[in-house]
């Protein structure tokens, strides 16, 4: 079961998008509120795992660069463990995260959603 509520800000004086996953191992249900719940469940499905819960490893060198302002929380429940993460666009490891994830979290150049908060 996946439960996840998406929190987008595109800018920090933004208003917030809100978004919501809610799947199955058949896929999404009704109650999704993403304009593509197909291809954000595919994303969770294929990266969720590795992002939400990664293993210990050496540390990673991410180039310097910087994306953009937006950021992205999403808090819920993925195959029954709890996730609580924050998406940014600060450095190259973090654009390929947000990258990977893009159906659930919005395209780089902003959210493509209309439900505002």
């Amino acid at each position: 079961m996946i439960d996840l509520t998406i929190r987008l800000r595109e800018t920090p004086d933004a208003a917030d998008y809100l978004f919501r996953l809610v799947a199955t191992d058949d896929g999404p249900s009704a109650e999704s509120t993403l304009p593509d719940p197909g291809a954000a469940f595919a994303a969770v499905e294929k990266h969720g795992e590795a992002i939400f819960f990664p293993k210990p490893g050496p540390p990673r060198l991410c180039t310097q660069q910087y994306g953009g302002p937006q950021v992205a929380v999403v808090s819920g429940t993925f195959h029954g463990r709890a996730v609580e993460y924050v998406f940014t666009r600060t450095d190259g490891c973090e654009i390929a995260r947000w990258n990977a994830m893009a159906a659930l979290l919005g395209s780089a150049g902003g959210a493509w959603g209309n439900t505002r908060i």
